[in-house]
């Protein structure tokens, strides 16, 4: 059986370009569904956006429906209930190519495949999955995720709403409020968590038709506006004991495992929210005349086109990296096991750092592209006509839902430290080794040769500073980092380049590996300029860093350690700036 790769061990390993897939791998299938939901977004949704926009009744019903018909809301549902079980790559696909039909309409389509029916596919009993799956596949019923409550956002165990068994054994009595459900008004179905017996936090299936479920006004919100998000009310509601999902008291199992698959695709569907900022940004300033030409021409423009570039093929390089390790894991199981959803969650729990890293970092991303694409557009961004300026709004709910950004970076280095100590990953030592040979750690190489070797030397070194400051932390604080939150934030900041850096350089390691042409070129290009930029970035937080762990004697030894292993000599960013500009200018849009 092929092995895996381990969750974080990025940190501490090489890994060859061959071991990674990349969005160059598509095979024909693949391609096949990227083609049909971009057929089903350009002639279904983009012509009604509007009306999606207003709430229009009935719009995102229709559409969800029609989704349903073609297949794609069937995409993680198991064959045997109505669904197409398909590769995880196949799915991040999938969502990436949907999400460029807007906010609203990803917003509807992401819970009802994604929060929505991922409860019942990974910890649903066989009647439940029965009953509950294929009608969720096509659309029969729309689902919706109530996990939030007026006092209990990031802090979800901290929950109010109450389930107590009524005496004959047969019913679960709910009660309490759930807040910013997202389709919410037009559900059908709610997975939702209450503490049974008041302290044991628990999940539930529950239906709308249930007497005592109620919705209250839709929320006026600034992004994701054609969306439905209400709060869901539970008065004296009879939940059956058979929608009980999960254990009682291990609800905590069911959400932590949920949020780490909705951060696994919150990243392809911000790759593919920024292609289209991009496309809408470039398609203006080829058109735009100024001063006698297009804006297209002017440098400051340029570098704003090529920094978009660089940044998605970055977002594109990480998710469908993530991608391919966790169906790499996810083929080791079988598929007719009784507890094959639980195992399936087990496996995509092995890269939950990575999916919090491209969390964070494509949702930061998503939210830069469309504001430099609102830039692009001028005055003229600003104005609703113009989808840019949806664009914009849409795109900040992404560093808050699916555990805030902030949430996420603490939760980046809590399950590092968390296996470093259990072992699972020998995180610690290979820190220890490294602040041993601090005096002597030099760079092999500091200058470029027209090839990736300076950048692979330089995301070694990236690894090596992160895992010092890593082990300068741990060693100061011990069991009180977790009290060191600015620490622990820019520790993560830290991982989030190297893993950006190294998926990146991967990539285009890979594609040169199968050719020397031009669109080898331009990856190396973009490689080149985001591990500089990324790699000063990570200088920086580095002596933060040390300054906040060190002082006196100690802390000018770590800086000038530091200093000598950031001796790099810079490259002509400006210059690689202007050649991938020119290329995605020429393209029209996102150039892979």
């Amino acid at each position: 059986m092929e092995a895996f790769v381990k969750g974080g061990a990025f940190l501490i390993e090489s890994i060859s370009p061959k071991e990674i897939f990349t969005p160059e791998d598509f095979n024909e299938e693949q391609l096949l569904i990227a083609k049909a939901v971009t057929e089903f977004v350009e002639g279904e949704i983009h012509p009604v956006s509007e009306e999606i926009e207003e709430k229009k009744e009935g719009v995102l019903v229709r559409l969800l429906k029609k989704a349903g018909e073609l297949g794609f809301l069937a995409a993680d549902v198991p064959e045997e209930y109505g669904g197409q079980d398909l590769d995880k790559v196949s799915s991040l696909l999938l969502w990436e190519k949907m999400a460029q039909a807007g906010g609203s309409f990803m917003a509807t389509f992401g819970t009802q495949t994604g929060i929505g029916s991922l409860p019942i596919i990974f910890f649903g009993t066989p009647d439940q999955k029965k009953r509950y799956l294929p009608k969720l596949a096509t659309g029969e019923i729309i689902g919706a995720y109530a996990l939030t409550e007026p006092e209990a956002g990031s802090d979800a165990l901290n929950a109010k709403t109450t389930a107590m068994l009524t005496p004959d054994g047969k019913y679960y009595i709910l009660n309490g409020q759930k807040q910013f459900i997202t389709n919410a008004g037009i559900a059908d179905l709610f997975t939702t968590y209450a503490k049974v017996d008041g302290d044991k936090f628990t999940a539930f299936i529950v239906e709308r038709k249930y007497e005592g479920v109620s919705v209250d006004e839709e929320e006026n919100k600034m992004g994701v506006k054609g969306s439905s998000t209400r709060s869901v009310i539970f008065s004296d509601v009879k939940v059956p004991v058979e929608n009980l999902l999960g254990e009682i008291g291990k609800g905590h199992v069911v959400a932590l495992n949920v949020l780490n698959m909705g951060r696994f695709a919150l990243g392809a569907g911000a790759v593919g929210g920024s292609k289209r900022a991009m496309q809408e940004a470039v398609t203006y300033a080829k058109k735009r005349v100024q001063f006698g030409k297009p804006i297209a021409e002017f440098g400051l423009i340029k570098h704003k086109i090529a920094e978009m570039a660089i940044q998605i093929f970055i977002m594109e390089s990480m998710v469908y990296r993530t991608g391919g390790l966790t169906e790499r894991i996810l083929q080791r199981i079988d598929r007719h096991a009784a507890d094959v959803g639980m195992q399936m969650a087990n496996g995509i729990e092995e890269y939950n750092i990575e999916d919090s890293i491209n969390k964070i970092f494509c949702s930061e991303m998503a939210g830069y592209i469309v504001d430099e694409a609102v830039q692009i557009h001028g005055g003229y961004g600003y104005i609703h006509d113009y989808p840019v300026e949806r664009g914009y709004r849409d795109a900040r709910i992404n560093r808050i839902w699916e555990g805030t950004n902030e949430i996420n970076r603490l939760l980046i280095m809590d399950m590092l430290t968390k296996r470093a100590m259990k072992n699972r990953l020998p995180l610690l030592g290979a820190a220890q080794k490294l602040a041993g040979e601090l005096l002597t750690l030099r760079p092999k190489i500091e200058s470029d040769d027209g090839k990736l070797t300076l950048q692979q030397e330089m995301v070694d070194i990236a690894k090596k500073i992160s895992l010092l400051v890593t082990g300068a932390a741990v060693q100061k604080y011990m069991m009180k980092l977790a009290e060191e939150q600015e620490l622990l934030g820019l520790i993560s900041d830290m991982v989030i380049q190297v893993y950006a850096m190294e998926s990146g350089l991967l990539r285009a390691m890979k594609t040169l590996e199968k050719s020397s042409d031009e669109r080898g070129e331009i990856q190396m290009a973009m490689v080149k300029v985001f591990v500089h930029d990324a790699f000063d970035r990570l200088d920086v937080l580095a002596k933060k860093g040390f300054a906040a762990i060190a002082e006196g004697d100690t802390l000018r030894t770590q800086l000038s350690a530091l200093k000598k292993l950031t001796r790099f000599t810079p490259v002509n960013t400006i210059a690689l700036r202007r050649k991938i500009a020119d290329y995605t200018i020429k393209a029209g849009k996102y150039p892979f």
